[in-house]
Formats: structure tokens, C-alpha cells, sequence
């Protein structure tokens, strides 16, 4: 398309096609309408409104939208529209209704309605400098959307990737681990999975997640090695000698980033290490930028920059945080210097902080 104008124009068209069909997204997720087609196998919207207790005309919309977006297939389209049978490709399993497959993302739909409810809040931010009040996680619950990532691939592929730390892990005496902003501890879970001689204390500011972290490491049988504390990391008094300190995808949050890196230091043993894991931003502002910095910017601007808006010291750092950011931010903490691991994600960068001593 040779016209700007037409083009950005289609461009906002697409961008609302994609919209809506996240909100449909949303509705299968949250209504179990994937899981029942999966497991059940092929279904009218009839028989599919009777497994998941809805009601069957807006099950029919929903199916027929489906279908014609190619998100699930219609067995004859020219049927009467009782009479359709839809069923899930297999293809589209992992994605949409196997929770614990590393390529599941319907999660991404809970995300968009969530950041969805609180623009008008955002708006009033924007006028004030300050944050919007919390969202709760209710009615949809706390996401684990990081969950089968980090049971996958943190204790397997990752830390192994760094010789040193992996070694000292299985090493004896048993390795202590603190997991910073840890949530509901899936990735704490995933190092002690791991690594069974390692014991990992996490902590977190939220209440709830700890409460669910301490629920997760019970149900995995994992209790007497994993901890969890709620807990500011960036404030003084945070106790304890750790050989490893994780801070993953959080750091970025954090309003007083500086100081919780001073607090990790005193937490570390000698030849204790740092690793962050955070946004893979590129190094340098670029625009337009490509997709994986635009998501980046998306987030920051409607959830990851307002969420640390609230503390009067903020750092206001943003999602997308570039390497000399860090960099700048553990020089002032009094680290010597700031590694960037060969780990490679499309999302994410792995960083290595080294202490002056």
C-alpha cells in the first residue's frame, strides 16, 4: 500500500482485529472451552455449552468466530448451524488449551484484558505523574505464565550455561539461593528441582504470590529446601549469605533498583554470583524498532512503568531496560562488572553482575 495514511489506517484495523480475537481468546481460556474441546474431542456448540455448563447461543458465536479467524475448524461450514461439528487442530493444542507446554499463550489474552481494565486509571497516571492503584488478580487469578518455562529450561539449559555457578550448585556444602522477586515461586522451584543438594530462599512484595509459592513448593514436594518470605528486597535488613542471587524478569519493576542491588550485595558469599535475567531490549533507542521492542514499549507503557510509579524515589526505569542501564545501575551499587551471558531467548537477556571487592 503506496498511501501512509491508507496504510496506517489498515494498519489500526489489523491491530483491532487482533484485539478482539485476544478477547475470544480470553473467553476460551477462562471458560475452559479449549481444554473441553481438546479432551472431549469434536463438538456441536451444543454438546460443547453442555460440557463447560454455558449457554449455547453465545458458545455457537464464539465457535463460529473461531472458525472463520482459522482458530479451530468446522467439519461441514454448510450445515444448519446446530448441526456443525468444531473441532481443536492438533496443531493448535500447545498453544490453546496444554497449559504445560512451553508454546502455550493463551495466557497473552488474560494479559491484554487485565491491562485493558486499567487504561482509564492509566489516564489519570499520565495527568498526575503517580501510579494507578492496583488491579486485583481477581476474578481471573494470578498468572503463572513464566511457570513451564522455568521448570524447563532455568535449571536445565540456563544456569548449566554458566560452568561455575552450575557447578557450585551441586557442589557440597549444599549451595543457598536467593530467588528476588520470585512471585509465585516457579522459578525457585524449577532451581531446587534442579539442583537437589541447593537450598533457595525467595522473596517477594506480594503477599498472595508468597502465599501461592509456599502452596506450589508443598504440592512439588519440595518444602524442605524452598522458602518463601514476603519480603522489599530494596529496603535494609534483608539477612542472609547466598552463593547464587536470581533476580528474573523483575528487576525492570523494581522502583529503587540501586538499592536492592546494594542490599544483594551484602547477601553474597565470596565468589557468590548475580544472575539477571530481563527484557531483551536493544542497546540503543531505534525506530521504528522491531516487533520484539515494540511489545517491550507496550508493556512498559501500560503496565511495567506505572507499577513503579507510586515510590517518590523511583528509578521509573520502564521495560525496556538497555544493557548501559544496567550497567550504570550496578556501578553505583558497587559492582565491578556487568556480564552479558552467550544465552540466547527471543525475549530475554542474561546478565552476570561481578562485585568489587
Amino acid at each position: 500500500m503506496d498511501d501512509p495514511t491508507e496504510a496506517l489506517a489498515d494498519r489500526l484495523f489489523r491491530d483491532a482485529l487482533g484485539a478482539l480475537e485476544l478477547f475470544t481468546v480470553y473467553l476460551g481460556e477462562r471458560l475452559g472451552l479449549y481444554r473441553a474441546l481438546h479432551d472431549g474431542g469434536p463438538a456441536t456448540s451444543t454438546e460443547l455449552a453442555a460440557r463447560t455448563g454455558t449457554a449455547e447461543r453465545y458458545v455457537r458465536e464464539w465457535l463460529e468466530h473461531h472458525a472463520a479467524s482459522g482458530l479451530v475448524e468446522v467439519d461441514d461450514a454448510t450445515a444448519a448451524p446446530l448441526e456443525r461439528r468444531y473441532l481443536l487442530p492438533a496443531a493448535h493444542v500447545p498453544v490453546l488449551a496444554d497449559h504445560d507446554d512451553v508454546r502455550f499463550a493463551a495466557f497473552r489474552a488474560i494479559d491484554i484484558a487485565r491491562a485493558a481494565r486499567t487504561l482509564p486509571d492509566l489516564v489519570d497516571a499520565f495527568r498526575t505523574g503517580t501510579a494507578p492503584p492496583p488491579l486485583p488478580w481477581e476474578p481471573e487469578g494470578r498468572a503463572a505464565e513464566n511457570r513451564v518455562v522455568y521448570l524447563t529450561h532455568l535449571g536445565t539449559d540456563w544456569l548449566p550455561a554458566i560452568p561455575d555457578v552450575d557447578r557450585r550448585l551441586r557442589a557440597q556444602p549444599p549451595a543457598r539461593v536467593a530467588d528476588l522477586a520470585c512471585g509465585m515461586g516457579w522459578s525457585s522451584i524449577a532451581i531446587a528441582r534442579a539442583y537437589p543438594l541447593a537450598t533457595v530462599d525467595g522473596f517477594d512484595l506480594d503477599a498472595a504470590a508468597i502465599a501461592d509459592a509456599r502452596r506450589n513448593a508443598t504440592s512439588e514436594g519440595l518444602a524442605d529446601r524452598v522458602s518463601f518470605e514476603v519480603a522489599d528486597v530494596a529496603a535494609p535488613g534483608l539477612s542472609g549469605r547466598y552463593d547464587l542471587v536470581t533476580i528474573l524478569e523483575g528487576f525492570h519493576d523494581m522502583a529503587r533498583p540501586v538499592d536492592a542491588l546494594r542490599a544483594v550485595r551484602t547477601m553474597l558469599t565470596d565468589g557468590g554470583s548475580v544472575v539477571i535475567i530481563d527484557e531483551n531490549a536493544l542497546d540503543d533507542f531505534t525506530a521504528p524498532a522491531p516487533d520484539m521492542e515494540r511489545y517491550h514499549y507496550g508493556w512498559s507503557v501500560v503496565s511495567c512503568l506505572p507499577g513503579a510509579m507510586g515510590d517518590p524515589r523511583t528509578a521509573a526505569t520502564g521495560a525496556v531496560m538497555r544493557t548501559a542501564t544496567l550497567r550504570r545501575y550496578a556501578e553505583e551499587a558497587g559492582f565491578g562488572t556487568v556480564e552479558v551471558l552467550p544465552i540466547e531467548t527471543p525475549a530475554w537477556r542474561f546478565y552476570r553482575l561481578h562485585p568489587t571487592r
